[in-house]
């Protein structure tokens, strides 16, 4: 289990290393400025393929079964599985796929300066609806392994630390309008109105 643990803490510190400013400012010092426009792209490449040896760990390493739901509740959670992946999907058409994929920076001068504040649809209820419904698939998981757990926790932790380093990120990109718009929006939980 600790394999999976470094694992996990490993891609995570990485991922976060190669996601902040900082580092983008020194690649770009070193590569230029035009090539950053592959950055994202490469980025989000590199995220998933990184992602393997974790997914690899979970499956062969020795594991140990803490529950299995059973009908009705499995179906729920099922249920409740494919309401995220729906909620996902919206989350990502109502940004800018193309950019979020990384295709739109490498069509522009400007490499990764494009990028707008979206407010509208499930961003009007929350700040990081896809890290929202990320973690509810997950968690609605009927099937749960000591690997998954595992895994789950370090991804949660990882989410709800990299939201915050992301709120950084665009208090300093939008300034005083992404100010007001934290004050309105719930970060992770929408506020329910009875």
């Amino acid at each position: 289990m600790i394999w999976l643990i470094l694992s996990v803490a490993l891609w995570g510190l990485i991922h976060s290393l190669m996601a902040s400013l900082k580092f983008k400012a020194f690649l770009e010092k070193i590569l230029g400025a035009g090539t950053m426009r592959f950055y994202r792209l490469f980025y989000n490449i590199f995220s998933a393929i990184s992602f393997v040896p974790v997914l690899w760990l979970m499956r062969v390493l020795p594991d140990l079964t803490l529950y299995q739901t059973s009908a009705p509740w499995m179906y729920l959670m099922l249920f409740g599985q494919l309401l995220s992946t729906v909620g996902l999907i919206v989350g990502l058409l109502q940004t800018d796929v193309w950019e979020f994929a990384g295709l739109r920076q490498i069509a522009s001068l400007n490499g990764d300066k494009t990028g707008k504040l979206v407010i509208k649809g499930l961003y009007k209820h929350t700040r990081h609806p896809l890290y929202t419904f990320g973690l509810l698939f997950i968690w609605l998981t009927p099937l749960m392994t000591q690997n998954m757990l595992v895994v789950y926790v370090g991804a949660t932790i990882y989410i709800v630390i990299g939201a915050y380093f992301e709120e950084r990120k665009l208090c300093r990109e939008f300034g005083d309008e992404y100010a007001a718009y934290q004050k309105r929006t719930p970060m992770l939980l929408p506020r329910v109105w009875f």
